[in-house]
């Protein structure tokens, strides 16, 4: 899995990359076919009573490109919203793409008669 963590405004920290690492493991954890992780931060300066955090990801799994974005007052808790939003793309994902069709159980002749 390809990891890009780059900042718009702000300096990525080796704090803030390995928390947003750690809590991408939890979408590797449920769908290992992640190809490419794109996360870009920023942080936007409307006034200065309004700071806004935003978080963005870009998602390549095998057949299929996710996008997310959260914003929150604290960057963290903008990418905990993001991870949370994109666990539940993935599982979608992988729910659409399994089979449900069950076979039916062979009938044993010698069971029968």
């Amino acid at each position: 899995m390809n990891l890009t963590i780059s900042g718009h405004h702000l300096e990525v920290t080796p704090a803030l990359r390995s928390y947003v690492t750690t809590k991408l493991d939890r979408i590797r954890r449920h769908f290992d076919q992640v190809v490419d992780v794109k996360v870009l931060l920023t942080l936007e300066n409307l006034k200065e009573k309004e700071r806004r955090q935003k978080a963005e990801c870009n998602i390549h799994i095998k057949g299929i490109d996710l996008h997310v974005e959260s914003a929150h007052s604290d960057l963290y808790a903008a990418v905990d919203e993001l991870v949370d939003k994109l666990d539940r793309q993935v599982v979608r994902h992988k729910d659409r793409i399994q089979s449900h069709h069950h076979e039916a159980p062979k009938r044993d002749a010698s069971i029968i008669g």
